[in-house]
């Protein structure tokens, strides 16, 4: 007869979890962060502000962002200008969009994602699904279930309102789900479209207007699964263990609360600093059990929250000038896209290694981190092991 023992280690994994394919999508609308000011103030009819449009206009020219893609068109704002308003009631209306939008971009990422995989979509046997927008039953990962055909008995997990930490979220959720069921593909989805926070300004709630000048749509999606099939799976980054770390007395730093006007946003000014504070710890905790204590030995997907954030840690480790390049990259040209925002940097790791000619993965380097910020003031760390570069 067979024990549970047995039934139990018959049923997982026996290698680590592993990053098998990414996959991104953006709006098709384009936002040039150099003209945004002038767009920003007169949308929503406060161009009668001119000290805090001058305010907004530094914001945007040190938040180092080229370009940002939104969903929000000046159509769709003339048609609900409630949304332009600073405290109106417009969750209807936002809620409305984002439902069914939030869903259609991560579909866009996710048949990236399983196109590069190259398996049949019914061999996906998990779906994680992470959004800040949009909260509906049945959620967004039941209506990308239906948009992309998966099978009527994939597991589903629905995380709404978790913020910019959360795709460092996912790969946890993911990785424990694919080395504790045996054969498991999970598809992991961040998508994020900011029409819920999107507002005109206010002299009264300055954090609005930072949130204004980073925040941008995107959607991310990865497959993870351990023990890839030789030759037929190309495995890109594996997931040896993850932290998460909830720092002391610091929720009101980052927190948002859904009204009826939208999610209102605060982020106050110490953030960069309690995160460069804290950020060793965190590291410690996770690379302690390897050995590893120089930070400039290992290769960083850190999550772009805004310039000051990875200036902070940059000058807090002592890291060297490039090593942060693939997160000052992405925010470059795309903005801050909350949860998605990190699997970017992710993607665009892996392509500048392969681009340059490096051995792996992770620019040539064998160890890696993976860092998510977000509200709580919360911090994801995932230790990332590279894998070479196969043509």
């Amino acid at each position: 007869m067979v024990t549970v023992e047995d039934f139990r280690r018959a049923q997982r994994a026996e290698g680590p979890a592993t990053v098998l394919a990414i996959g991104t999508a953006t709006p098709s609308n384009c936002v040039d962060q150099s003209t945004y000011p002038d767009y920003y103030f007169r949308i929503t009819n406060s161009e009668h502000m001119t000290e805090l449009k001058e305010k907004f206009k530094r914001m945007c020219e040190k938040s180092t962002i080229n370009k940002r893609y939104m969903h929000l068109t000046e159509d769709y704002l003339k048609e609900n200008p409630n949304v332009c308003a600073y405290m109106a009631p417009s969750l209807d209306a936002r809620q409305d969009l984002v439902v069914v939008e939030v869903p259609k971009l991560g579909k866009e990422a996710a048949q990236k994602a399983i196109k590069e995989w190259g398996q049949p979509k019914s061999k996906i046997t998990h779906l994680v699904f992470c959004t800040t927008s949009g909260v509906d039953m049945p959620g967004a990962d039941y209506q990308l279930t239906k948009l992309l055909g998966l099978r009527p008995a994939v597991k589903r997990f629905m995380m709404y309102q978790q913020g910019c930490s959360a795709g460092g979220t996912v790969l946890r959720l993911a990785k424990d789900l694919a080395e504790n069921n045996a054969g498991a593909r999970v598809l992991a989805v961040c998508s994020e479209i900011t029409v819920i926070s999107f507002r005109g300004p206010s002299e009264d709630h300055l954090d609005n207007l930072v949130g204004q000048a980073l925040f941008g749509d995107g959607a991310a999606a990865v497959i993870v699964g351990s023990d890839p099939v030789v030759g037929v799976e190309r495995p890109l980054f594996q997931l040896v263990s993850t932290v998460q770390t909830l720092l002391p007395d610091c929720e009101a730093s980052i927190n948002g609360h859904l009204r009826e006007m939208g999610i209102i946003f605060q982020i106050l000014k110490d953030v960069p600093f309690l995160i460069s504070e804290h950020i060793e710890k965190s590291l410690k905790e996770a690379f302690d059990p390897l050995g590893i204590s120089d930070w400039n030995s290992i290769f960083w997907i850190a999550h772009p929250g805004g310039p000051a954030i990875l200036n902070g840690v940059e000058a807090k480790l002592g890291l060297e000038p490039d090593k942060l390049r693939s997160s000052r990259h992405v925010l470059s040209e795309y903005g801050n896209m909350l949860s998605a925002c990190v699997l970017f940097v992710m993607d665009e790791m892996r392509k500048v290694s392969a681009n340059e000619g490096r051995s792996s993965t992770g620019e040539g380097l064998d160890w890696g981190v993976l860092l998510g910020f977000g509200p709580g003031l919360t911090i994801e760390t995932v230790v990332l092991h590279s894998v070479p570069i196969t043509n």
